[in-house]
């Protein structure tokens, strides 16, 4: 089976899992009044969903650079490609630890919450949800721009002409 095919089946898996889990949160108990907050019934499922699907992308992330390392041994992807995945690869690797110390600068100073029901997150944990939301707003704004800039075809089409 090629590759292009297996991609494209497990995408359609994923998008069928996540709007099951999606329905069915919405459909099954949503509407859960607990004092003056609504609390659905489902609320794990989507945690959990979202945990399977950062440990199944994290491991393939893994696996798929293993894999390419293993594949371009003594070659030059850029040479081929015309992508410079080097430079891409430390890009990313960069913005990612920007982007934690972006959200760990803006976070600072955070006090205690609590919750209407008198749970009581400590500053600290507010710093770390904080700091990864920020990380993920920086992560996501990256990634739009690398995809409009992926289907343009500007970094190919700059190669080639070398």
């Amino acid at each position: 089976m090629k590759i292009e095919k297996i991609s494209s089946r497990v995408l359609l898996a994923c998008v069928a899992l996540i709007i099951v889990c999606f329905a069915a949160f919405l459909l099954i108990g949503y509407d859960n009044p607990v004092g003056d907050n609504n609390e659905p019934k489902l609320t794990n499922v989507i945690m959990w969903l979202m945990y399977a699907l950062i440990l199944v992308t994290a491991g393939l992330t893994v696996w798929s650079a293993i894999r390419g390392m293993q594949n371009s041994k003594g070659s030059d992807p850029a040479a081929t490609t015309g992508v410079p995945g080097g430079k891409i690869t430390l890009f990313t690797a960069g913005l990612t630890i920007a982007s934690l110390i972006l959200g760990w600068v803006t976070g600072l100073g955070e006090k205690e919450f609590t919750a209407q029901d008198g749970t009581v997150t400590s500053a600290g944990w507010v710093t770390v949800v904080d700091v990864f939301m920020v990380s993920m707003g920086v992560l996501l704004l990256a990634a739009a721009i690398a995809v409009i800039v992926s289907m343009t075809g500007i970094v190919t089409k700059s190669a080639s002409k070398k």
